[in-house]
């Protein structure tokens, strides 16, 4: 278990979820690629994970573009979550470091979510790997208006559990995400370093 401590005045928890509160990274991005294949779009990996928080019809934006592509971003999006959820969702692992300080403050601090995924997603993958009911909230950037790295998602999650931004602590592995928990005044852990097979930047 990581000993990881509390600081002073914290009122509240918040954390992403993919490739935060679980292992799923690998496939969503054998997702895009799948999907992507079929309209000649490239991902490459490194990006996919540099990318990291930034909603899914953005990406197939930006990748369209800097390919000179014109493609139907929205239907390429919804093809590419579909796919996802039509994935084995038992090779969904918990990221046992940020899942271990989950389970320790549960009951004691509320706990929020705040993903660049849809709603859906968060809660099918939260759901997979059994820490679903853990949370007073799950809040996606879709459904608060811009995504990150603006802070509005952080923000709204702070709101549901009542606790000032400036008291929460937010988990993050993708640096728009560190910089929109930055943004939105909270204390900020990036968890890249507890990874085995990812290390931050």
């Amino acid at each position: 278990m990581l000993n990881w401590a509390l600081p002073a005045g914290c009122c509240g928890l918040i954390f992403d979820c993919d490739g935060t509160l679980v292992d799923s990274m690998p496939l969503h991005y054998q997702a895009w690629v799948t999907v992507l294949r079929r309209y000649n779009l490239d991902f490459p990996e490194a990006r996919f994970y540099q990318w990291a928080g930034v909603p899914v019809e953005e990406i197939v934006r930006r990748l369209a573009a800097a390919q000179g592509l014109m493609v139907d971003a929205k239907a390429i999006a919804e093809e590419r979550d579909y796919y996802f959820h039509s994935l084995p969702q038992s090779a969904l692992r918990p990221v046992d470091a940020v899942v271990d300080i989950v389970r320790r403050f549960h009951g004691q601090l509320p706990l929020a979510v705040a993903t660049g995924s849809t709603q859906a997603s968060a809660e099918a993958s939260l759901r997979g790997i059994g820490i679903l009911n853990w949370f007073d909230a799950v809040v996606s950037s879709h459904d608060v208006g811009r995504p990150k790295p603006s802070p509005d998602v952080f923000l709204v999650a702070a709101e549901r559990i009542a606790a000032a931004p400036a008291n929460c602590v937010a988990f993050e592995d993708g640096d728009a995400g560190l910089q929109a928990a930055r943004e939105a005044g909270m204390r900020v852990v990036d968890i890249r370093p507890w990874l085995p097979h990812r290390r931050a930047e």
